[in-house]
């Protein structure tokens, strides 16, 4: 069973298998977020360890309006959660529905029932059922009663005493703070999606770029020129990533991701690539002209070089 994702109330093992559970919405699955399932594997004592988590943030259905954009999409989300090596990963679907459910009727259909939990870790703020009336109090009480133990992890913080949450990494990235964000997520962060055809104006200029379609799995940094890795095929090409609506020509109305590979010649289209973001190069501007743009896209290919450590241009 290592490794196996699942998905829905219905497909849970229902094996009598002891279960060593954490519940979350893991976006991200940052540092502290593995610190939690680091601390599961060691607390498990040889049972299946198994993550919950759902498959939008609960948000999307109570608060729509409030809703935040995920950092990753459900399948990088429960791909980073296998990685991690625990033995189960469950997606719940956060419907209505779902939503519904009373505390008991989710410790008794999912922990006891489903998973046949012996041990389950959370966070102290953690809230369960049908308008968060399931506190950490009724979750040993509801323990107590179905043989479980639970216990609380505590918040992963930075050196500076901040808290590492998926919160704070999405403002990191909205702002261009790269660096920061990989610090925080314990990894480069990445977006990954079909390569679709554009204005095909980078070639024009010398520059060709791949273009991502607008569904891109992952958050979307800030505006701006990156300095990323394009990862295709098996392969790792290091690229200049531009993000916005390309104001220098003033008619791209919506954000566009587009990716030159340095050094690279490449027939992208309709291949699905992956870019991980290394670092911040500028932000997006206005050029007079796109000769002036073409001088500043030179410029910004010798900075990014020097940043992904590639030999200067021949």
């Amino acid at each position: 069973m290592t490794g196996r994702v699942i998905y829905g109330i219905d497909t849970l093992p229902h094996d009598s298998r002891p279960s060593a559970v954490t519940i979350g919405k893991f976006d991200g699955v940052h540092r502290g977020h593995r610190a939690v399932l680091e601390r599961l594997t060691a607390d498990a004592a040889g049972r299946r360890t198994v993550v919950i988590t759902f498959d939008r943030h609960p948000d999307a259905v109570l608060r729509p309006e409030t809703a935040p954009e995920p950092l990753l999409s459900i399948d990088q989300k429960t791909e980073a959660l296998v990685d991690t090596g625990v033995d189960l990963v469950v997606v719940l679907p956060f419907t209505p529905e779902f939503a519904a459910l009373t505390a008991d009727e989710f410790v008794d259909r999912v922990l006891v029932d489903g998973l046949s939990a012996a041990h389950v870790l959370v966070g102290a703020d953690f809230r369960y059922g049908s308008r968060g009336t399931g506190t950490v109090d009724t979750l040993r009480a509801a323990g107590e009663r179905a043989a479980f133990t639970v216990a609380l992890v505590d918040d992963v913080c930075e050196h500076d005493g901040t808290r590492i949450s998926s919160t704070g990494i999405r403002g990191m990235l909205a702002t261009g703070l790269i660096a920061e964000a990989t610090e925080a997520l314990g990894r480069p962060h990445r977006i990954r999606s079909l390569v679709v055809h554009g204005h095909q104006r980078g070639r024009d200029l010398g520059y060709p770029t791949a273009n991502l379609a607008h569904d891109a799995e992952g958050y979307i940094p800030a505006d701006g020129v990156y300095a990323c890795w394009l990862h295709v095929g098996g392969e790792r090409y290091g690229a200049a990533v531009s993000i916005g609506n390309n104001p220098t020509f003033g008619d791209v109305p919506e954000k566009t991701v587009e990716a030159h590979a340095i050094d690279a010649h490449l027939d992208l289209y309709d291949q699905r690539v992956e870019l991980e973001f290394v670092d911040y190069v500028r932000p997006m501007h206005k050029f007079a002209s796109a000769d002036a743009l073409a001088e500043q896209m030179g410029r910004d290919e010798l900075v990014i070089r020097s940043t992904l450590g590639l030999p200067a241009p021949r």
